[in-house]
Order: C-alpha cells, then structure tokens, then sequence
C-alpha cells in the first residue's frame, strides 16, 4: 500500500511537470518571400509594349504588407538578383537620370528587403551603377563566389545572419559564375567568378562555426538545370548549380533560386538524406517564392523541431499597393515621358516573328545598323525578343526596346572566313533539324510534358549581313552553310580575314558560337576584338534613326533555307507550333 501511494505520487508530479516544460518550449514561424529576375518590374505596366501586367513589386508589396500584419508570424523578405535591367525604368535610372538614387535602391529599401543577391545583369549595367545601387541599399547585396583579385576575399557581401524573436537566419548569397562567358571584363573589373559547390562548401562550415544559426538559407542566382546548354554537372563552374549545391552542401533548409527564369517548387536530399527545399518565381515578379519554416525550440533555445513548406504565388491576384504607386508616382511619369518620346518614322512596319524561319527586314535593320556604326565588313545577330513588332509611322524610344532588348555593346572581332562558316554552322545546328522530306519540322523542338518547345534559346539563332550564303537542312549539322560571295559581289575567301561586327555577349563566347563553332579558345576572344562601343547599342541604334528621322527599312535577302519545296512545307507547321508554345521574354 506504501509502495502504491509512492508511485501514485511520482506520476502526478510528472504530470504536472509537463505544461511547465510546453511553457518553457518557443514555438516561431518564420515566412520567407522571395523575388528574382524582376528585370525592371516596379510598376504594374510594361513600358516597352505600353500595356498593363500582371506582375510588378507594386502588387508585391500588397501581399508583403498582408503577411507582415500577421503577428504569428515573422517575415523575410529577400530578393534573388536580375533587377537592374529590362525594363526602361531601370534603363532610364541608371544611364539617363543617374543623378538621382537609383529607382531600385529606393523601392527595394522602401519596401524593406532584409537582403539581396546580385545577378549577372546587375554586373551587366557596369561598376559605375551596381556599386552605387550597393552603396545606396540598406540591406546587404550578396554574392560569395564573386572574388576580388586584388584582394583575394569576396568583392560583395558573402552572407547576413538576420535576427527575428531569438532565431538567427543566416542567408549566403551565390551568383551564377557564368559571367566570365557573357560580358566584357570592363564590366566585372578586379573580379572573378568561383565555383558555387567549392564556395558554398567553404561558407556553410564557416557560417556554422562562426554563427550557430537556426537555419541556413541559399540565396542563389543560378538555375536549376545542370545541363543547360549541353552542360556538364560534373565539370567546375556549371552555370545552374544551385541544386548540385542544395544536393552536395548539407545544412541548407531552403534554397532560393532564379537566372533561369523557370518555375520551380519541389524538394530534394542531400547527401545525408535531409530534405531540402527549392523554389524559383521565375521572371518579372509575376510570381513570389513563399517557404513557411516553423521552429520548435526548447528553454536553453535549441531546435527541437523544423518544418519547412513552400509554395508559388501568383501576383495578378493582387492589386498594386497604393502608398507604393503614390509614392513612386513623379517617376512613373518621368519613364512615361522618355519611352513616349518620338525619335523618328519607319516606312513600313518589322516583325521578328518571320526571323525563325528566313531573313526578315526586322533583323536585316539591326544588320545595318551594326555594319554602319562598326564599319565591319560582316554582321552576326539574332532576335533578342521572342515576338517584337514596331508599327510603321512615328517610332518611340519604347520601340528601341523591341528592337534591342539587352544592353550590349557593340564589337568589332577579327575573324578568318572558316571561322565564319563554323560560327554560321553552329547556329545552324542549334536552330534547324535535319530534314528528310517534307513531312519533317524546320525547327529543332523538344518533347516537355507533350508540349513541342524550342531546342535551344531563339536568341541563339544568329543570322549573318554583308555575306550571301544557304543552309541546306537535308544536310547533317555541321555541313549545312554554303557561304557564296560578298555582299558587294567579291568572292568569299575561308583564308582571310574579315571584320565582323557582334554583339558583347556573343563576342565573349555566349552561345558558344565562337568557341564551339568557329574554335577560337576562349581567353583568346579578347585578342580578336579590334574596337568596341563605349555605350550599349540600342543607344547608337537610336542616335542613329534620330539623325536620318526617316528610314525605309529593306530585307536584303541575304541567306536562303533549302530544299525550299521542304521548307515551305514545314514552315506554316512550325510557326503554329512555335507559337502556341510561346515563352515568356
């Protein structure tokens, strides 16, 4: 009877040890927002092609202000990189109005970021800009990988450790370390760009060590697909590492990606079997990253327990926030105004909708401008826009970024007629299928999900001026181009050597035209380069037409697909499957 009431006695107090226990655990839910690839999306219109959108910071600040009026919750918000350049607001804050803060640093600080990672297209608007934009953010613009020279430490922030009710977040930022292959080393001076696996290994230890977080967050601008472009995952420096580090590097509890403008919310293990969560919005902040991560920690404030959910969310659903647009109203109308004004008149409307499929008076313009500013004697370019059309009759500043999407600048390279031919052999390959009959698809497509879609990248699919050659597309790739004469008549030499003019990003080996193609080494690209723009083409294009005010833009039919009796066959097909598939810009 003694021993009974003793052992009843030991169970009460247990029991009423408990609640005391649960009062002493924490229990805090944190919600993780993320942007990336915004491409100048502040404002719910697209001033390029004068109509409303259904994405914008402006309606993402609605959803951000609702979730932070939850008091059961704390709220990060973070944006991934890719928001310095696309739209004309970006274009005009930092080139035009580059007296005034930078339009990115004041809505981004108005709307308190708590951190941010640079992308390639940020390091695209030159030093002079990014490091301005930097000074003037609040909050940490980060980049580990992104490695001074000089220094040998990293040129941007590598990581921030963020602080909400006890939890210490640690957020470390990568950037995809392609950039060497796009952009002109004036852009990224005193730099250079780190495998993110080898960098990302390196940080999380220091960062456990150094900081105890309760999570660790991936901020990377990279994508998700490590065979993008025929890559290899197991070669250094893969451009879309973000889920080799998420698979390779174990600590992470979300990582956040973008660069790819894909749209991505799953889960993966790493090596050690933990889950580890992915997402990506894809592009112009049409849609949010949300992950929910909920922390049960107990009095001495260790983790008990970790959840971690995520989700997409569609911004059109959305109004624009009010207190946003007012306060940001006086720039709105200054964008309005610069795209609005009339720079000169085109005879005759262009289209890049033809451009797939032969040559076009839309491309055959861009041609000539090049061929005039460089003085070369030979044109490479392709559409930058998947569909651009620019009306005949008054043309607009607006209409520039039709015609020329990105801010490149303008080379003048030295190549051999056999390197032309290769260059010309690889976009070939890139864009056309081997045809066997008429019944054949022009167009290399892809089977995704039992959607028809591009092979590879439309921006891609290089066309030449100042030549006149065919494509034979009965032939095998790499056996297609028959270049016949000059433009003026001469006959074309595979032995000499031509001045070419190209844009930046092709110039430094992007598409691997040059390289893959043509088989110049890639450190040897900046020894064919004779002269360059000291600003973006789409400027000289416009002082240009401002100059001649009315231009009669011409196809010059300068390169022929054949067997043309296939050709045509298969060109009506292609064009409804090209676009009915069409992606997003």
């Amino acid at each position: 009877m003694i021993y009974t009431l003793k052992r009843l006695v030991v169970i009460t107090l247990a029991i009423a040890i408990l609640p005391v226990l649960s009062l002493g655990q924490q229990e805090v839910t944190l919600k993780i927002l993320q942007t990336s690839d915004v491409h100048g999306a502040i404002f719910p219109y697209d001033f390029i092609r004068n109509t409303p959108t259904d994405g914008s910071l402006a309606r993402v600040f609605t959803y951000v202000k609702e979730q932070r009026s939850n008091p059961n919750q704390q709220v990060i918000l973070l944006d991934n990189g890719d928001i310095l350049q696309g739209q004309p607001t970006v274009y005009y804050s930092n080139f035009i109005d580059s007296a005034n803060p930078n339009i990115i640093s004041q809505v981004l600080n108005f709307m308190a970021y708590d951190a941010a990672t640079v992308g390639n297209h940020d390091i695209e608007t030159g030093p002079s800009v990014y490091r301005r934009v930097e000074r003037e953010l609040n909050f940490p613009w980060l980049a580990a990988n992104a490695v001074s020279t000089t220094t040998g430490k990293p040129a941007f922030k590598p990581y921030t450790v963020i602080e909400r009710n006890g939890i210490r977040i640690a957020v470390l930022g990568l950037i995809t370390p392609g950039i060497p292959k796009w952009l002109p080393k004036i852009l990224w001076p005193d730099m250079q760009f780190n495998d993110m696996v080898e960098t990302a290994r390196y940080w999380v230890k220091y960062i456990q060590k150094k900081e105890k977080p309760h999570v660790i967050i991936g901020l990377f601008h990279s994508g998700h697909d490590t065979s993008y472009g025929g890559a290899d995952a197991s070669e250094s420096h893969n451009e879309n590492a973000s889920q080799l580090v998420a698979r390779q590097i174990p600590g992470f509890d979300l990582v956040l990606i973008g660069h790819d403008h894909d749209r991505v919310a799953r889960k993966v293990a790493n090596i050690k079997g933990d889950s580890v969560l992915i997402l990506d919005p894809g592009a112009s902040a049409r849609l949010l990253s949300e992950a929910t991560i909920t922390l049960n920690l107990n009095k001495r404030g260790k983790v008990i327990s970790k959840t971690v959910s995520g989700k997409l969310v569609e911004m059109k659903d959305y109004q624009p926030d009010t207190e946003f647009m007012n306060r940001f109203n006086d720039f709105y109308k200054q964008v309005s105004n610069f795209v609005s004004k009339p720079i000169g008149r085109f005879t005759k409307p262009i289209s890049s909708a033809n451009a797939y499929f032969g040559p076009t008076e839309f491309m055959d313009f861009i041609h000539e401008m090049q061929l005039k500013i460089s003085g070369a004697d030979i044109s490479f370019a392709a559409p930058l826009s998947f569909v651009s059309s620019i009306d005949s009759g008054v043309i607009t500043v607006s209409d520039m970024f039709k015609l020329y999407r990105f801010e490149n600048f303008l080379y003048t390279m030295e190549l051999t007629g056999k390197e032309i031919d290769g260059f010309l052999e690889h976009s070939a390959s890139l864009w056309f299928n081997t045809m066997t009959g008429p019944g054949d698809n022009l167009i290399r497509f892809k089977d995704d999900n039992g959607r028809k879609r591009l092979q590879a990248n439309y921006y891609n699919f290089d066309s030449a001026a100042g030549i006149y050659y065919t494509i034979d597309v009965s032939m095998p790739a790499g056996n297609r181009v028959t270049i016949t004469r000059m433009a003026d008549g001469t006959p074309f030499d595979s032995t000499k050597t031509y001045r070419v003019a190209i844009n930046s990003y092709r110039g430094n080996g992007g598409g691997g035209h040059l390289t893959e193609g043509a088989g110049i080494e890639h450190g040897q690209l900046p020894n064919r380069i004779i002269s360059s723009t000291d600003k973006d083409l789409r400027l000289y294009i416009m002082k240009h037409i401002e100059q001649q005010g009315t231009l009669d833009p011409q196809n010059h039919f300068y390169w022929k697909i054949v067997p043309e009796q296939w050709v045509n066959s298969a060109i009506e097909r292609d064009r409804k499957i090209l676009f009915s598939n069409r992606p997003n810009d």
